[in-house]
Order: structure tokens, then C-alpha cells, then sequence
């Protein structure tokens, strides 16, 4: 059943609704057969861009929605109950717009924000390389810029960046001093420039919509127009992100925590044994309250962070917090729906083996929860 929701406004209620609908005939007669054909749903980004609901944590005079950021994460919220590829998607994009919207020029705003926020755009977000993960300041991709100071060459590796090869941006922090963390700056790379090529997509264990690859640079060549903030201001913007992308993140995993709960119950309820409905016995039924209850908390934490964020106050350790309860719930709920089923919840007949699939990688991007556990504690420690 859907999630019961207290919205902050008509017009909120209203985007909930619209989500809901394109939901409903856009993305769920697709997601099954996209899903085993390992193929990314560009249309159906464009589906949403058009709609405005790729760009509404923004500033509606940055061509944005200008919605809180608890508005934007149920709406990725409802888009995960359908197809989870596709909210960590729209997670993804919207992080990709970032560096841009907060960090950038008035010029550069005007010159990038139009396309990347317009919905016939969709980003990349290049961050991670095979040998740094969580360990950003160590990553080795160069940018070195050209004598005249016109330009930057760009060369090295990223790896597990979604959208690659099929993105037509590419946000892109790359070392411009070996200073550590402190050399690491941010570019705005199109997808035409010549010397980046993409590898063969990573064969995963689920969210197979959402195509992940390495983006190769070999000498590819960067306007200096398109660096965002000074030299060295890479990784404050790449850490900053992640505390709004953590978000998206949690709220994905809701949703798609919600999905499997929801199937869950719908079996229990219909599915006989020894002539009555498997969920009147007790000790089924307490699985369901659990998962249920898991799946409230998990909603309750991810919008108190999100609500910290829209009030303008610090929000660093609530975005941990809410990205590491969020993902470990929901692991364990599609764990669960999948026994709830017994038998049929290992097939493919019904959708929880993929809920399951796709659950267990929301507990390693955009930081494992080993890393987030380090994030809240040091911050408890600092109090």
C-alpha cells in the first residue's frame, strides 16, 4: 500500500501524486524486461526531466523546481517502490548538478545549469577510481592545465560511475596539485570530448538498468571555463555532495524496502495453508510488523536529516545516520519478504529476488556503512 505521507504543501502533495501516476504508466509496464535486458532507460529519464522531477531540490531562478529537499527525497522515494535503477538515477543526476548550482559562477550557471537541469540532460558522476574508494584523497586522475591557462588536460581512470558511456556530462574531480586532498578540483566534462572512452559496463548482481563502468581520459581536453571553483576546492565540493547524495540514497532504499513489504504483505494475505491465509498465523505476521516497522523508521530518518538540510543547519552526521539505517533496513526487509514468500520468493516469478539483488549494494555506494559508522562516530566523539 502506498506510504502514508504528511506533506509540507498542496503543490508537494500534488508532485507526489504526479510521481505516483508516471510511475504507474511510465516506468512499471518497463521495468521488468529493461531490467533483464541490462538496459538503461533513457527515455524514461526524459520522461521525468520533462516532468520537472529531475531538477527540484534547486532554485526555481537556477531553472530548478525550488522544492525542499524532503519533498524531492519521497519523490525519489515513490520512483524506488517501481524501479530502484532508476530513483538511484535521478540520486545520481541530481548530484551531478551540484558542484554547478552551489559552488558555481553566474556565468557558468547560466551557460550549464539550463541543459543539466532542463530534463533532456542526464549526468555522470565521476568521483570514485579502481584504487580510491572511500578514499578520496588519493585518487590519481590528472587535470594539468595548459600553458596559456585556456585549458586542461585531463588523464586517468574512474570506475563504478552510473550513466557511463550514455551520460551527456560528466561531473569529474581530478588532481590538479599533489598536495593530497587539497589538489583535487572539479570539472564539467561533455560527453563529446574527445580522448574520454568508456570500459565494458561492471556485470553486477542487480540494478541492471543502472549501467556502471569505468570512464577512461586519455588526454582528453577540458575548456578552463568548465573548472568549477578555484584549484583545490574539489574535495570539499565532492564531500559536501555526498551528504545530500547519502540522502538519496536512503531514500531510495526505502522505497524499495516499502516495494518488498508491500509484496510481502499482498502474499500473506492470499497465499493458503492449512486452509487460512498464511499471514493469520503469528509468527509470519510478527515478520510483517517488523518489517513494517523498519521501514517507518527508516522514512522517519531519512526526512529529520532532510529537514535539518532545508533549515540551513548542519546536517553531516543525520545524513550518515540516515544512509546507514535506511540501507541496512533495507536489507533486511527484502531479506524477509523473500522468506515471507518461501519458494516463490527465490523465483523470478516475483519481484522480491530482485528487490533482494538490489538491496545489498545500497549498503556499500556513495560510502559503506563501515565508513558511515566512522562519520557518526567521530562526530559523537567531537560533541
Amino acid at each position: 500500500m502506498p506510504a502514508t505521507r504528511l506533506m509540507p504543501t498542496e503543490d508537494a502533495a500534488d508532485l507526489i501524486e504526479l510521481t505516483r501516476e508516471i510511475c504507474r504508466k511510465d516506468l512499471a509496464p518497463k521495468v521488468d524486461d529493461m531490467e533483464r535486458a541490462h538496459e538503461l532507460p533513457r527515455d524514461v529519464f526524459r520522461t521525468l526531466g520533462r516532468a520537472g522531477l529531475l531538477s527540484l531540490p534547486y532554485p526555481e531562478e537556477l531553472g530548478g523546481g525550488g522544492q525542499p529537499y524532503e519533498v524531492y527525497l519521497q519523490v525519489v522515494e515513490e520512483i524506488a517502490t517501481v524501479w530502484m535503477s532508476v530513483a538511484v538515477g535521478v540520486s545520481v543526476h541530481s548530484l551531478t548538478a551540484f558542484p554547478v548550482a552551489t559552488f558555481g559562477t553566474t556565468e557558468q550557471q547560466e551557460a550549464l545549469l539550463t541543459g543539466m537541469l532542463s530534463g533532456e540532460q542526464l549526468g555522470a558522476y565521476c568521483l570514485s577510481e579502481p584504487l580510491a574508494g572511500s578514499d578520496i584523497a588519493s585518487m590519481t586522475t590528472r587535470a594539468t592545465r595548459s600553458d596559456d591557462g585556456s585549458s586542461y588536460t585531463l588523464k586517468g581512470t574512474k570506475a563504478w560511475t552510473s550513466h557511463a558511456g550514455h551520460a551527456d556530462f560528466y561531473t569529474t574531480f581530478a588532481r590538479t596539485a599533489d598536495t593530497g586532498g587539497k589538489g583535487l578540483s572539479t570539472f564539467i566534462v561533455p560527453a563529446d570530448t574527445e580522448g574520454m572512452t568508456f570500459g565494458v559496463p561492471e556485470r553486477k548482481m542487480g540494478l541492471h538498468s543502472d549501467t556502471v563502468g569505468e570512464v577512461l581520459f586519455d588526454g582528453a581536453r577540458v575548456d578552463a571555463s568548465r573548472r568549477i571553483g578555484e584549484e583545490g576546492q574539489g574535495m570539499m565540493m565532492a564531500l559536501t555532495a555526498l551528504d545530500s547524495g547519502r540522502l538519496g540514497i536512503a531514500a531510495a532504499a526505502t522505497g524499495l524496502a516499502q516495494a518488498a513489504l508491500d509484496v510481502a504483505a499482498g502474499y500473506a494475505k492470499e497465499r493458503e495453508q492449512f486452509g487460512r491465509p498464511i499471514g493469520t498465523n503469528q509468527g509470519l505476521a510478527f515478520i510483517l510488523a517488523d518489517m513494517e516497522a523498519a521501514v517507518t523508521s527508516a522514512r522517519a530518518t531519512y526526512l529529520h536529516a532532510a529537514r535539518l538540510k532545508d533549515a540551513g543547519r548542519t546536517f553531516s552526521k543525520e545524513a550518515a545516520v540516515a544512509k546507514m539505517i535506511c540501507t541496512d533496513a533495507a536489507m533486511k526487509v527484502t531479506t524477509d519478504a523473500v522468506q515471507v514468500l518461501g519458494g516463490a520468493g527465490y523465483t523470478q516469478d516475483f519481484p522480491v529476488e530482485r528487490y533482494f539483488r538490489e538491496a545489498k549494494v545500497t549498503q556499500i555506494f556513495e560510502g559503506t556503512n563501515q565508513i558511515q559508522r566512522i562519520v557518526i562516530s567521530r562526530h559523537v566523539l567531537a560533541d
